[in-house]
């Protein structure tokens, strides 16, 4: 009977382990793209030696996947304000790092903390886009490759924890579009010395904002997101 109960606890630990293992993704390897196509990870989206993030022409998001197990993403939002409208919000976000495929079918995405960026513009709340370090861990509780019926190329559908989709996204390069995989910014926390600026900042805190003498920047930035905003309701549309 000691034996019998033994041998059903071990098998439930046996059990445990496979589903905690990582199963071995090919079928993700690429560059995805939302419909716009204009949204793409890489030097396109994120200049790290600049410390900045350059604007696509549409929203969009944008997921790269390697065979490895590394990623990288890239979002785009514009927000129209129907009751404003010279106040619509912008942000955008960028993060690379590892991704692990579990056995049931999840994927759960670490991106490397001190890397991620974005940058928020609400130009109705504050005078200067708000440029801050980001970090955030993506669980997807399934995703689908297949090939679209109307575009006749592959699709890609993710689903978030909740098990609602996000927008399709379509593959725009094989082999990915992507960054160096390896942290691209250390944290620096000893004091700087005299006549150099602090970089020493934990995630999520600011940065910098854009300086009084970026103010014209600023409002083209703005321009640019209220017409992303309504250009992108048109596409989707029209």
């Amino acid at each position: 009977m000691v034996s019998r109960i033994a041998a059903l606890l071990l098998s439930g630990v046996a059990l445990l382990q496979v589903q905690a293992q990582t199963v071995p993704v090919t079928d993700l390897v690429g560059t995805w793209s939302s419909k716009s196509n204009s949204t793409l990870t890489g030097d396109g989206f994120y200049d790290p030696v600049n410390e900045k993030l350059i604007e696509p022409k549409h929203t969009g998001i944008s997921y790269s996947f390697t065979a490895d197990g590394f990623y990288e993403s890239a979002y785009y939002r514009a927000i129209a304000n129907p009751q404003k409208p010279r106040c619509p919000k912008g942000i955008m976000q960028w993060q690379h790092g590892s991704f692990e495929k579990l056995a049931n079918g999840s994927l759960v995405l670490k991106p490397i903390k001190d890397d991620g960026r974005q940058l928020y513009s609400d130009p109705c709340q504050y005078k200067s886009s708000v440029y801050t370090r980001y970090n955030a861990t993506e669980k997807f509780k399934q995703y689908q490759v297949s090939v679209d019926r109307y575009h006749k190329i592959q699709r890609l559908d993710l689903y978030q924890a909740d098990g609602a989709p996000l927008m399709p996204m379509y593959l725009a390069y094989s082999p990915p579009k992507m960054l160096p995989t390896t942290t691209l910014h250390s944290l620096v926390t000893a004091t700087p010395a005299a006549g150099k600026v602090k970089r020493g900042f934990a995630p999520q805190e600011v940065l910098f904002k854009r300086t009084d003498g970026n103010v014209r920047a600023d409002q083209w930035w703005w321009f640019g997101v209220l017409m992303t905003a309504g250009g992108g309701v048109m596409y989707w549309f029209f």
